[in-house]
């Protein structure tokens, strides 16, 4: 069993910064993919970004390359999200997951663990 849990998320004007972090407890952290999803209302679930085992190796949506960073903190067992440049389409509920196996995987059925969700609403 695999226990996420994310925190970091909150309310901020565009153009601000927000960090949110994944803490994972439960099987080995180190040996698999993590990734980032978002979900607005109404709207599908979304891979945001994600990153190998190592961490050598990212995944980044279109829409938020060169504003969000994705890294990991093995020894932590923390996954984080680093957000700048935040806009108002940037608002929704952020899920942190764990991959099914070590590579990034960029379907949503290949995550088997869910952390609880954190809000995160940008006002313009």
């Amino acid at each position: 069993q695999v226990q996420l849990v994310e925190s970091g998320g909150g309310l901020v004007q565009a153009g601000g910064s927000l960090r949110l972090s994944c803490a994972a407890s439960g099987r080995t952290f180190s040996s698999y993919a993590m990734g980032w999803f978002r979900q607005a209302p109404g709207k599908e679930r979304e891979l945001v970004a994600a990153i190998n085992w190592s961490g050598g190796n990212r995944y980044y949506l279109d829409s938020v390359k060169g504003r969000f960073t994705i890294s990991r903190d093995n020894a932590k067992i923390t996954v984080y999200l680093q957000m700048n440049s935040l806009k108002p389409e940037d608002t929704a509920v952020y899920y942190c997951a764990q991959g099914q196996g070590s590579e990034i995987l960029y379907n949503k059925y290949q995550y088997r663990y869910w952390g609880q969700g954190t809000q995160v609403t940008i006002s313009s």
